[in-house]
């Protein structure tokens, strides 16, 4: 498989680079976000960078502790840049991506990394990232 990008589910990547994602979070982040940018999250899963999805469905689960505040998706246009897949854990490069050339870190659906199944992205650079559109949810 090409490792320079990706496509739907486990199939190949189609060539673009350039794909429409979102990210779940509060009203009052989506704002910050929108203003300022993205920052990179210290850790996570792939390690540092911004967590993205093409599915709406997997942003909806986001954030995780909210308490009453309002909830937002984050309309997002994603340079990709180099992509790199991570589909099982324990992958040897699940947190070095980066380190290796990579923009990007690729979770297929399906393939057992995150107990949802449903696809995931970790873009290593937020200046790679462009904010659409605020969602109230």
């Amino acid at each position: 498989m090409e490792e320079s990008g990706y496509g739907a589910g486990l199939q190949k990547y189609p060539g673009r680079r350039h794909y429409i994602m979102y990210h779940g979070t509060t009203m009052a982040c989506a704002q910050q976000i929108r203003q300022h940018g993205f920052r990179r999250s210290a850790d996570g899963m792939l390690g540092p960078g911004v967590y993205v999805s093409r599915s709406l469905n997997k942003a909806s689960r986001y954030p995780l502790n909210h308490g009453n505040e309002q909830l937002a998706f984050l309309k997002l246009r994603v340079r990709v840049g180099k992509v790199k897949r991570i589909d099982y854990q324990g992958h040897p490069l699940q947190r070095t991506w980066h380190q290796n050339g990579y923009d990007t870190a690729w979770v297929p659906e399906g393939c057992g990394m995150v107990p949802s199944g449903l696809e995931e992205d970790c873009v290593y650079d937020p200046s790679r990232i462009e904010v659409l559109e605020i969602i109230p949810r």
